[in-house]
């Protein structure tokens, strides 16, 4: 009986340790992707700032009459 409760002992001390891995991991995760999603928008701004700029570019580009 006492080695059947060290054993469930060991196991749950073991699932708590797994279980406070997993919670840091979800957290940084959370961390990372908020991070990334941030960056993304970010990013098309820059694109959509980078877009417009080109359209206003290529129309003054005097067009040929062959």
């Amino acid at each position: 009986m006492e080695a059947e409760l060290k054993a469930l002992e060991d196991k749950l001390a073991q699932f708590v340790e797994i279980n406070e891995r997993l919670r840091d991991d979800t957290q940084r995760l959370r961390q990372e992707l908020a991070s990334s999603l941030h960056r993304n928008k970010q990013l098309e701004a820059k694109i959509a700032l980078a877009s417009d700029r080109l359209e206003q570019i290529v129309k003054q580009i005097p067009v040929e009459e062959t």
